[in-house]
């Protein structure tokens, strides 16, 4: 006969048993009860924006930084181990040059922030100022012949018997804008070293324009920006590259008529040429 107490260790044995093949064999729930229940979240997975892959046309600036040497003079004008400076492939100018800085830490951050760091800066600055100077050589050969402020120099030059100190002429190096877009369209830091004139048959629509005649363009000689500089924001900046069409020379107002705008900067241009 079985005792009480059998009964009572055999129902103890079953529900150990129980447990062991589902432990929720006592709190069984319904296929309707799972598929409902709140599932544990997942954290998002982020990927990292491909700053170096070759398709990627916001990438072009990278085999220049990378390998100088293997592109022709033509293109590259000069490197060392902080800097390469290239001609422009896309001239919004008569002279339009970049000039890239070759510290990968700096890459890929805003060049509103990544010249915040003073050391970096300095040293941009320097390389930019060495690069203005070939860029206003560069111009002095294309458009000095055309230039009255040239004459008398290049009369001296050219002399049979040249004097000791040649008239100053033009100085070149003042008809250029040093600076950066306030959102590059290119993923690799670059500074912009731009002759003022606009005339060149790249120069296509809105943006080409406004990006480098408004205060989308910022001069290098201005930074370190405040943190306060409105130039650091964006609905600040995006709204310049819709303004109106005004200018670089006279200050006339073009509205948003492009092509007004272009013949009249070839006008323009021929005049700049002759000063």
């Amino acid at each position: 006969m079985t005792s009480s107490r059998d009964l009572d260790e055999g129902q103890k044995h079953d529900e150990a048993f129980k447990d062991q093949i589902s432990p929720t064999f006592d709190r069984k729930r319904n296929a309707f009860s799972e598929l409902m229940s709140p599932k544990p979240k997942q954290a998002k997975q982020i990927q990292p924006q491909q700053h170096n892959h070759p398709r990627d046309a916001r990438n072009g600036l990278l085999p220049y930084i990378l390998n100088p040497t293997s592109f022709s003079s033509d293109i590259v004008i000069q490197h060392n181990e902080n800097t390469v400076l290239i001609r422009d492939a896309f001239p919004k100018a008569t002279v339009h040059l970049l000039l890239l800085p070759r510290d990968s830490t700096k890459w890929h951050i805003n060049p509103r922030d990544a010249l915040d760091d003073e050391v970096f800066l300095a040293m941009v600055q320097k390389e930019a100022a060495e690069a203005l100077q070939l860029a206003a050589s560069e111009l002095s050969r294309l458009i000095g012949p055309y230039s009255e402020s040239c004459k008398a120099r290049i009369a001296a030059m050219e002399s049979d018997d040249p004097p000791a100190e040649l008239p100053a002429g033009r100085d070149f190096s003042q008809e250029f804008k040093v600076g950066v877009h306030a959102h590059p369209s290119m993923n690799h830091l670059h500074v912009h070293i731009i002759s003022r004139d606009m005339y060149s048959e790249r120069l296509k629509h809105q943006k080409h324009y406004n990006s480098f005649n408004t205060d989308f363009f910022i001069p290098l000689g201005d930074f370190p920006l405040a943190k306060g500089d409105p130039r650091r924001q964006t609905s600040y900046q995006n709204a310049n590259l819709k303004k109106d069409y005004k200018c670089w020379r006279c200050g006339r107002s073009f509205a948003n008529k492009f092509t007004a705008l272009k013949a009249h900067l070839q006008e323009e241009f021929i005049a700049w040429r002759k000063e």
